[in-house]
């Protein structure tokens, strides 16, 4: 196969620039034409913008100004992005553009107004010329002025009331949506009750707005965003080939234990990257029977399935599914079932606190200088003049650190920022108790060292949990961790054997045969070969068992003669690989604006090259299309208000608990997953413009 030569920076980036400006002038001429046809209604409140770079002045994108309210959209598709935005009221003053609320008529005319100004001027320079009125002495010829004086007192006692606004029935049923719809937003912030306090009523009032019924609020409106929310849910799932089930534990709080309940959330994975909320419910205390759990996940496959149960490619969930996802994985040849790649790198602190003497030691000693810090007025008036904490947040006694990693990291946070001052009031009778500690330079060289390596874990998993990373990528996220780990130990002079030792334990726990293959099977994994030029998996980074494992899942998900084929085109696969141009396409990285960091264009090229340009693979991509969507991660995205959970976990998952949690879900995940939308058709714009120049399929 002939390959055409790759194109230069400069040439890339002038067709870029041609392109996206092309764009812009489409869409100032649609806007132009659409005045009065087709698309009037939101053109008049979009105005097309061309983004610059700022150091090159080179156009790199398009995209919508709401005039409205300011905000800025992707240009890839007005009317969707018009819907979503202005009819669906996202926009915040959406209500005063499909309804706007006339303006009220003037309390007096201008020329009673005029008259009030000239009376009150003539009355002003009549008081300076007048002589001060006598005192009251009490006799017959005070009456008449003490008459005033209580007629002005009962007028500031009762003000006139202020005039209630005129509004249509439109502006009235307009207004009662949009508060209704915050209401169930909310996620159980604000209760039921909120809607009997007499304040709101007042406030309602005042507004010119009805009260709302709680009766009207917890049936009528909730059956019908709950209908709606659940039809949106149920079309997009049966236009899916098939999708993935994700469940996620919630607490009410982030120290409550397992006896206390907690609430899974069951959510959807499409393979566009769509993910939906499914329900809710609530488990009741301590460990549940691994049966039931069975039961509940078979039950939950087989409501969104529907008859057809190989459209569930998979489970993604945490340690208390763990038996029930390898049971449903032995009985369903197809599925891959995978633990919660965050969870199992939370658990590695609690690995390293259980079995690591340094972390127990330091521990132990952190502990004893708390105590003795917190139970002395006198040494946190001290700290309190040197400008440090006053109190150390140490680990409560229901939940301790080797339960909850951010109550071991707050205590050596708040030790760290007391060195300097303890080792100054070292001799003081007060810390005599833990003099020894404060003056050993090795303890906080542990200390130090202890927390470098606790927050670099955290700082990880925070990434993991932004990201939500795929099946693929876990092999290169342990892969770093242990890299930099490695480098921590070799810094603060810790020896490397026990924490390689305590790091593989976990990953062997955590691994998933799917990891190796999802690994070899991603583009955006692929490294150039010198002698061919084309992009190669990276096998030379798996073992042998690895490698069999990788064998054994391809075997398993297909069957017979497809299942042969699959094996021979993965050894054609490992020894082909990519042609240069599509893999490039695919590992196309752009710079984050929140983090600053590089991340990849777009994420879903990495199963769209397998269904597009490597058609040749037919039985082995089979299998890479369905493992290279699938999450690695359970958590569901949405935060909810601990008291939210509390009062679902007290209702007993009764109905209007249940429709209550899904809308909320459903509108929190509704507002990201419609910008997530428009980034990944910018993305997808640019990745389709790679595979339209004229180049012969591999």
């Amino acid at each position: 196969m002939s390959t055409s030569p790759e194109p230069s920076a400069d040439a890339t980036a002038s067709e870029t620039a041609s392109a996206v400006t092309k764009r812009y002038e489409r869409l100032v001429a649609l806007r132009a034409k659409a005045s009065k046809g087709k698309g009037a209604w939101y053109w008049q409140h979009f105005e097309p913008l061309l983004i610059k770079n700022p150091n090159s002045k080179i156009p790199k994108s398009v995209k919508l100004r709401c005039t409205v309210c300011d905000a800025a959209f992707s240009a890839s598709n007005p009317s969707r992005t018009a819907s979503e935005h202005l009819r669906r009221a996202n926009c915040p003053n959406s209500a005063l553009i499909l309804n706007p609320i006339p303006p009220l008529p003037p309390l007096a005319s201008p020329s009673s107004s005029s008259h009030r100004k000239r009376t009150s001027d003539s009355r002003h320079f009549a008081a300076e010329e007048a002589p001060p009125p006598p005192l009251l002495s009490g006799g017959k010829d005070d009456l008449k002025p003490l008459a005033l004086l209580e007629d002005s007192v009962k007028k500031l006692k009762s003000p006139k009331p202020l005039p209630v606004p005129v509004l249509t029935g439109d502006q009235i049923a307009a207004a009662v949506d949009l508060l209704s719809d915050w209401f169930f937003e909310s996620g159980g912030a604000v209760a039921f009750s909120s809607l009997e306090n007499l304040k709101f009523k007042a406030f309602l009032r005042h507004l010119g707005l009805p009260e709302l019924s709680r009766h009207d609020i917890a049936t009528t409106r909730l059956e019908s965003r709950y209908d709606r929310a659940r039809t949106e849910s149920e079309a997009r799932i049966n236009d899916a080939e098939f999708f993935q089930v994700a469940l996620d534990c919630c607490r009410s709080n982030a120290n409550d234990d397992d006896r206390n309940g907690y609430l899974v959330n069951f959510t959807i994975n499409l393979p566009n990257g769509t993910r939906l909320f499914h329900r809710a419910m609530h488990c009741s205390g301590g460990a549940l029977p691994e049966q039931y759990m069975e039961e509940v996940l078979r039950e939950t496959v087989r409501r969104v399935s529907g008859d057809n149960l190989m459209r569930c490619i998979g489970i993604v969930a945490d340690k208390h599914f763990a038996t029930a996802l390898k049971s449903l994985e032995v009985e369903n040849q197809w599925m891959v079932n995978v633990p919660c790649l965050l969870r199992g790198l939370s658990s590695l602190i609690k690995d390293l606190y259980r079995e690591l003497p340094l972390f127990v030691t330091v521990a132990e000693k952190c502990l004893q200088v708390a105590d003795v810090i917190n139970s002395r007025p006198e040494i946190r008036n001290y700290l309190e003049k040197a400008l440090v904490h006053r109190f150390v947040r140490v680990p409560s006694p229901k939940c301790d650190a080797s339960k909850n990693s951010h109550n071991l990291v707050e205590m050596l946070e708040d030790i760290l920022s007391c060195s300097q001052t303890l080792n100054f009031a070292v001799f003081d009778d007060s810390l005599k108790s833990v003099s020894d500690i404060i003056r050993d330079v090795a303890f906080w060289n542990d200390v130090e060292a202890t927390h470098s390596l606790v927050k670099f874990i955290l700082s990880t998993c925070e990434e993991v949990k932004m990201d939500r990373p795929m099946i693929g990528q876990c092999f290169p996220i342990w892969k770093a961790l242990k890299d930099k780990l490695k480098e921590l130990c070799s810094k603060h002079g810790i020896v490397e054997g026990p924490v390689d030792k305590i790091v593989e334990k976990r990953f062997r726990k955590c691994y998933h045969p799917v990891w190796s293959a999802a690994f070899v099977l991603d583009p955006l994994n692929l490294v150039r070969d010198v002698a061919s030029g084309n992009y190669l998996p990276p096998f030379n980074l798996l073992t042998s068992e690895h490698e069999n494992d990788i064998e054994r899942l391809v075997t398993r998900m297909l069957s017979g003669d497809e299942a042969r084929m699959a094996l021979i085109e993965l050894a054609r696969w490992q020894s082909d690989g990519l042609d240069p141009l599509y893999a490039q396409a695919v590992q196309v990285k752009r710079r984050d604006a929140t983090t600053g960091k590089m991340k990849v264009a777009n994420p879903q090229s990495s199963r769209l090259v397998w269904s597009t340009c490597l058609k040749g693979f037919e039985s082995l991509g089979k299998v890479a299309v369905r493992v290279l969507f699938l999450h690695a991660i359970c958590s569901c995205g949405i935060e909810w208000d601990p008291s939210f959970v509390r009062w679902f976990r007290g209702q007993g998952n009764c109905p209007i608990a249940e429709k209550l949690v899904l809308v909320a879900a459903e509108a929190k995940l509704g507002r990201r997953e419609m910008v997530c939308s428009e980034e990944r058709n910018d993305d997808n714009e640019m990745f389709d413009e790679v595979f339209d120049r004229s180049m012969p399929l591999p």
